[in-house]
Formats: structure tokens, sequence, C-alpha cells
């Protein structure tokens, strides 16, 4: 029969904890389940407006859809800018996940200084747009690149078909669609329209899952005709750039107009510029010297004051004008004619561009009747074309005109 084995007694095995300890333990165990409890009352029934909030600030994005801009034609429809597809390429700071080498090559095809680029990939926004109007070439390399939060967006790019011949009335846009010079920016809004937008999802790697409510279409921009012809445009082009290469002037314009209705149907500068190419734009380029520069008017001044003369009742068409012997003295200023004409009729004055036989029919109007007679027809006003950078000329006020500078104007 075995006997059975003694142990040795313990007295770590035999000490027995205080009651106290053991109740306060499982006092702490239940506090902290009421606590989570309460926590978690808290969080899915009182601050579920805030948790939804936190949930869409993180996944949820609202992304703009542009407007196509309107087309710019001339009188007979011939195209003069219009918008092309291209890609946009945008990214989600928070997402981009990418290599220093991939961030290399994002940087050289992008045409930016990878400086540039991780300036912009921490900026503390929901998206920043990296390039716009990407050749689609472009866009499909970096497609390739497969870099998270980074994707591509269709976008809009502004093309000239008539390039240079028609850059300082057409003007252009910048890489946001604004417009920049010449029509493009006197009518951006009517040009522009109005954006649209759509709230989405986005998972993880910044690819849009799921659109979020209704959103709002895009309205399309007006199209814009002009009144310029592009075949008289386009001869007046070539004989202003001609002409100046000729003369080798510093730079020409030239415009071109309807006298039966004020339309105007070419405006031409010289040096010009490719508004589908403005990496080398310079100022001198850009000067649209047609609407900026003012300048003598010379001899074209000659038929207002006849005809101002004219509607007085100063002179009838066939009234003799005595221009002999060819010059007479203001003052101590001279003016006189190319050649010695004797009496002429005052449609003979307007003919040979007679100096003398204006002067004597200008000086017997009143000082304020000719500075009324200018002003009402527009000199020494803007002119009300729409047109920025549009200046004015200058007219002398009458009451500061002498006999001499009435004979000058």
């Amino acid at each position: 029969m075995a006997r059975p084995v003694k142990l040795t007694r313990n007295a770590l095995l035999t000490t027995k904890l205080p009651a106290w300890r053991s109740r306060f333990l499982l006092g702490l165990v239940a506090v902290a389940f009421v606590a989570l409890g309460l926590r978690a009352f808290w969080l899915q029934a009182l601050s579920n407006d805030y948790l939804q909030k936190q949930g869409a600030v993180r996944y949820e994005r609202t992304l703009e859809i542009p407007a196509n801009r309107g087309k710019i034609v001339d009188r007979t429809g011939t195209m003069l800018a219009s918008s092309l597809p291209a890609k946009a390429v945008w990214a989600d700071p928070d997402d981009v996940v990418a290599s220093p080498e991939k961030r290399m090559q994002l940087a050289r095809l992008l045409g930016m200084e990878p400086r540039e680029l991780e300036r912009k990939l921490a900026e503390e926004k929901n998206y920043v747009y990296l390039r716009r109007q990407v050749e689609a070439d472009v866009a499909q390399k970096v497609a390739e690149l497969k870099i998270p939060g980074m994707p591509l967006r269709d976008a809009r790019k502004r093309h000239y078909p008539e390039g240079e011949t028609v850059a300082h009335i057409v003007g252009f846009t910048n890489v946001e669609d604004v417009g920049q010079e010449g029509f493009e920016l006197s009518q951006q809004l009517r040009l522009a329209g109005k954006p649209g937008s759509r709230r989405v999802i986005k998972d993880n790697l910044g690819r849009v899952i799921e659109q979020v409510g209704s959103g709002t279409e895009p309205q399309a921009g007006e199209d814009l005709a002009l009144s310029i012809d592009t075949r008289i445009q386009f001869l007046a082009f070539n004989a202003l750039r001609d002409t100046v290469r000729e003369h080798r002037a510093k730079a020409g314009a030239a415009v071109v107009g309807d006298v039966k209705t004020g339309e105007v149907l070419a405006l031409a500068n010289w040096p010009t510029y490719n508004p589908n190419n403005r990496q080398q734009l310079t100022g001198a380029q850009l000067r649209n010297r047609a609407i900026t520069d003012t300048f003598e008017p010379g001899s074209t001044m000659k038929a207002f004051s006849v005809a101002m003369a004219l509607e007085a009742g100063k002179v009838r068409p066939q009234s003799v004008i005595d221009t002999s012997p060819g010059k007479m003295t203001i003052g101590t200023a001279t003016i006189g004619d190319a050649h010695r004409y004797g009496p002429l009729t005052v449609e003979q004055v307007l003919q040979k561009s007679s100096n003398v036989g204006t002067v004597k029919m200008a000086l017997q109007l009143p000082p304020q009747k000719m500075w009324e007679g200018f002003t009402s027809l527009g000199f020494g006003q803007p002119p009300h074309i729409g047109f920025p950078g549009a200046v004015a000329g200058r007219v002398r006020a009458h009451k500061h005109r002498e006999t001499i500078e009435q004979a000058a104007i």
C-alpha cells in the first residue's frame, strides 16, 4: 500500500491577500467598463454629427468641373480661339506616396524644379494643382508612374489657329483659363461661363469611388463674333510686317475700318508674338500700339476742319479760297503748302491737302466751336470699343488755345 507523500509547506502559497484589495481591483474594472460604455454612447449617439464631419473631411472632396470657354470667331465664322482637351495633374498631399526616384521623374515630366514640387506637396490643402494644361502624351507618362493620391483631371487648353496674325486682337489666357490680353481679357465674364462642382468620396489611394449628391452642372461660356475679317487681317499684317522690315523701323501698326459702319476689319501690330507659345514673350511684342499709342493725325484732320466750316455756313463746296503765295504767317510761325496753288475751291483744298486753305477756313470758326466739334466726334476721348488699354487722344481746351494752336490743330 502506497504511503502518502507529505509536501513541504510554503509561506508564499499560504499567504492570503486582503479582501479590500480584490474589491478595489474589481471596482476599477467596473469603472473602466462604465467609462467605455459612456464613451461609446457619447460617440455613437451624441457626437454622431461630429464623427460624420470628420469622416467627410478625410474622404470627401469637392471637385470643380470647369466650364467650356466660348469660342472667338471672325465675321465669316473663321475660328480665332477655341479650347482643346488636355489634362490637369493634381494631388492630395496627405495621400501622395512616392519614392525620391519617382518624385524626380514626376518633376521632370511636369517641367518643374524638384524643390517646387516638394513645396506644393507639403501644402496643407485638400488638393493642389501640380500642372495644368498638360499634353496627352505627358499625362500618359505621369499616369504610368502610378503614384497614389495624384489623379489626372480633364482640362482645356486654349488654341489660336491664326497665331501671330491676330495675337493683339484676340489676346490669350493663362494656365487657369483666365483672359490676360485682348478680347480674352475684356470679355472674360462672357467667355468663361460658370464652373460646376461635385462632391465625391475617395479611397486611401486618392481614387474617386462614389459621388455624393447631385452637384451642379457647369454653364458653358458664350461665343464671341468679332468684326475682323481674317482675309483682310492677313493682307494688312503682311503689308505692315514687310514695310517695317523694308524701312528698318522699330515698330508699326495698321488699322483697316469700314468707313460706312465704323467696324474694324483688321488691326495689326509689328512686332508681334505667337499666343500658342509665349515662353519668350517680351513687352515690345505684347504692346498693342494701334490701341495704346497716341500719334499726330496729320492731314486726316483737314477733312474734319473743313466739315465744321461747311456745317457752320462759313464756306460752301464751291467757295474759293486764295492760298497765294503758298504760305501764311501767324505770329512768329509760318504755315506753308508743298506748292503754290493760288485760288482753290473748298473741294480742291481737300484734294490738294492745302495747309493754307484749311487754316483760312478753320480760323473763321471760334475756338470753342472747333473744340466742341472735335469733342463731339470723339477726339480726346478713349474709344468705346470694349478693348483693354485703349487710350484717349488729347485736344487742348479752347480757353487755353492761341490762334497758332488753333491753326496747327
